[in-house]
């Protein structure tokens, strides 16, 4: 008798074990939070690497304008 109830027990806690666990919705839920938060930073490291290229743009732009202002101004001095 006592291996029976014991045996029911067990049975039991293991279904109420698993029926606690997330349901279907849930894990699709937080896939999709997953996906979506990786597609934001893929996103936000795409436009950061664009800011990047852009800003050395604009550096190597401004270098080549300092440097032929300066050949200007020394051919002029003198």
């Amino acid at each position: 008798m006592k291996k029976v109830v014991l045996s029911v027990f067990a049975i039991a806690s293991m279904m109420a074990f698993v029926a606690c666990g997330p349901s279907a919705e849930q894990k699709a839920a937080t896939e999709k939070a997953t996906q979506d938060s990786i597609a934001a930073t893929e996103a936000a490291s795409a436009e950061m690497e664009a800011a990047k290229m852009q800003a050395e743009q604009d550096s190597l732009a401004k270098l080549t304008v300092d440097t032929a202002t300066h050949a200007v101004d020394a051919h002029t001095a003198h």
